[in-house]
C-alpha cells in the first residue's frame, strides 16, 4: 500500500505493474517489466522478475538489469 506515492515516487514508478527487485544490499538489482509479454499471448515469454530473483539466490549477477516496463501509467495524488 502506498496510497500518498512517496515509495512509488522515490523509486520512480511509472506503470502498474513496474516491478522493483531489491538485492540483499537494499540496491535495486532489476528495474522494469515483469516480463516481454506486453499482450499477454506468449507462452514463451521470459519472466525479467523471476530470473533476476533466481540470481540473487543462487549468488550470481542479474543478466537483465532494465527493461521498460509496459501497463497502466501510475496515478498519483
Amino acid at each position: 500500500m502506498d496510497a500518498d506515492g512517496t515509495t512509488g515516487h522515490a523509486y520512480g514508478a511509472k506503470t502498474t505493474p513496474h516491478i522493483f527487485v531489491i538485492d540483499a544490499q537494499g540496491k535495486i538489482a532489476y528495474n522494469g517489466a515483469i516480463d516481454n509479454d506486453t499482450g499477454g499471448k506468449n507462452p514463451d515469454r521470459t519472466n525479467y522478475a523471476l530470473a533476476a530473483v533466481d540470481a540473487l539466490l543462487a549468488g550470481k549477477p542479474v543478466a537483465v538489469t532494465t527493461t521498460q516496463p509496459y501497463g497502466c501509467s501510475v496515478k498519483y495524488k
